[in-house]
């Protein structure tokens, strides 16, 4: 996709390109209204501009539209609208030696029962060692600190998967 197609697309193929970079319903319907965009940075500006502009609510829905971390049937059957951008940003889970992946499955039980959310990282890069260290080490935040941070990584996921949209596709 062009940035241009982006501009010119009707509204709902519009909403649906802006869900595949975030699940917050106000802020796809404020991304498209306020098309056009002259530059993809400029875009990517007013993302971060309309994400500060959120509140709670949109921000769990946001979160609602991820897989949890390490968990190969949340990425297949909840998320199917993101599953490829999801399941790409989390590769280094697959192949993850069992007690990681046991440490993921339980870290997240007892980060969703603390803060009534799943645990949200911008997992490209990151093994899946680095996700549960760092897990762990925001387990003990307290809630608002913990949903500002979610909140944050939240905006680094959406800024690439903006990106991607915009990336020619790989070659065969």
């Amino acid at each position: 996709m062009r940035l241009a197609e982006l501009n010119r697309a009707d509204r709902t193929d519009a909403q649906a390109a802006f869900s595949q970079c975030c699940t917050a319903t106000r802020w796809i319907r404020k991304m498209t209204d306020d098309r056009p965009y002259a530059t993809l940075q400029a875009l990517q500006e007013h993302a971060r501009q309309v994400w500060r502009s959120m509140g709670r609510e949109d921000y769990l829905e946001a979160f609602d539209g991820h897989p949890k971390i390490g968990d190969p049937e949340s990425l297949r059957e909840k998320y199917r609208r993101t599953l490829n951008t999801a399941s790409g940003e989390q590769h280094a889970v697959i192949g993850a030696p069992e007690a990681v992946l046991d440490g993921l499955a339980r870290y997240n039980r007892l980060y969703e029962t603390r803060f009534g959310f799943i645990f949200i990282v911008h997992a490209s890069g990151k093994s899946a060692q680095e996700m549960l260290d760092i897990m762990k080490s925001r387990i003990d935040n307290d809630p608002d600190t913990e949903i500002r941070i979610a909140a944050e990584e939240q905006a680094r996921i959406t800024a690439k998967r903006i990106n991607g949209l915009f990336l020619p596709p790989a070659a065969p």
